[in-house]
C-alpha cells in the first residue's frame, strides 16, 4: 500500500510513512493518558497555563464577536506549537525518563530555530483567520454584533444570516484542513529528528494523505475534544490540552517510522 509513494518521498528524502487503521486515534489517547498520569505535574502546568491564556483572549474578545469566534478557532490553528512542550515530555517519558516543566521547556530552546519558523507559518495563518473573519462578518452578517450573546441569537433564531454561517463553515473549514494536514505531525517530527521545517511539513501533508479517513477521525475527536474545554470555560482545558497534546507525539510515533 505504501509503495505509489516511495519513489516521490525518496526524491524529497521524507521518511517513510506507514498506513495505519482508524482503531489507532484511541489507542493515542490511551498512550496520551499514560504520559499525562506518569508526568503529572509538568502536564498539568501546560494545561493550566494555555487555559489561562485562552481565558484571557476570549474575555477580551467577548464584545466583539468577529474576534471571539476567529480566536475559538484560531485557538485550534496554533495548538499544534502550543503542545510543543508536551511533546518533549512524551518523547523523553518514551526513554523511560522523567522530566520536570522547566527540564521540558529545554526541549523547546533545542530545537528554537526550527519551531520559530513554523510558529511564523501558524501566525500567518492565524492573522489571516482574523483578517478573513472580519471580511465575512462586514459583508454576510445581518444584526446587532454589540456582544456574543446578540451574535450567537442572530445566528440561532434568525434566518437572514444563512449565507454568513454557510461562508464563515466553509472558509474555516478549507484552512482549518490546510493547516492541519501541513502541521498534524510536524512540530513532533522537528523535535525528535534533525530535520527542516518544509520537510516536516510535507512528511504530515503524506501522512494525512496516505491516512485520510484516520487522521480526519482524529481531526473531529481535537475539535470535540477541545470544544468541550470551551464549552467548559476553559476549566476542561487543564486536563485535555495536555492529553491531546501527548496523544499527537503518540500519532506521530505511530505514523513514521
Amino acid at each position: 500500500m505504501d509503495k505509489p509513494y516511495d519513489s516521490l518521498d525518496q526524491h524529497f528524502n521524507l521518511p517513510h510513512i506507514r498506513s495505519i487503521g482508524t482503531e489507532r486515534p484511541m489507542q493515542w489517547l490511551r498512550m496520551g493518558w499514560d504520559d499525562m498520569r506518569d508526568n503529572l505535574g509538568a502536564s498539568l502546568s501546560y494545561g493550566v497555563i494555555l487555559a489561562a491564556i485562552g481565558y484571557t483572549i476570549l474575555a477580551y474578545a467577548a464584545d466583539k464577536p468577529y474576534l471571539f469566534m476567529a480566536a475559538i478557532s484560531g485557538f485550534m490553528l496554533v495548538g499544534p506549537l502550543a503542545a510543543a512542550g508536551l511533546y518533549e515530555i512524551s518523547r523523553r517519558h518514551e526513554k523511560g525518563e522523567r522530566v520536570s516543566f522547566i527540564g521540558s521547556l529545554r526541549g523547546l530552546a533545542r530545537n528554537a530555530d526550527s519551531l520559530a519558523f513554523f510558529g511564523a507559518f501558524l501566525a500567518i495563518a492565524l492573522v489571516s483567520w482574523e483578517r478573513i473573519s472580519a471580511i465575512m462578518f462586514a459583508l454576510f452578517y445581518r444584526g446587532e454584533v454589540s456582544n456574543v450573546t446578540n451574535f450567537l441569537s442572530g445566528i440561532v433564531g434568525s434566518g437572514e444570516n444563512l449565507y454568513f454561517l454557510a461562508a464563515y463553515v466553509i472558509v474555516g473549514a478549507v484552512l482549518a484542513i490546510v493547516v492541519f494536514a501541513l502541521s498534524a505531525i510536524s512540530i513532533p517530527l522537528l523535535m525528535d529528528r534533525d530535520t527542516d521545517t518544509v520537510t516536516a511539513a510535507m512528511t504530515s501533508l503524506r501522512a494525512v494523505q496516505m491516512n485520510f479517513d484516520t487522521m480526519l477521525l482524529w481531526a473531529v475527536m481535537i475539535v470535540v475534544l477541545i470544544g468541550i474545554g470551551f464549552a467548559s470555560m476553559m476549566i476542561g482545558m487543564v486536563i485535555l490540552l495536555p492529553l491531546v497534546g501527548h496523544a499527537t507525539w503518540h500519532a506521530y510515533r505511530d505514523l513514521v517510522r
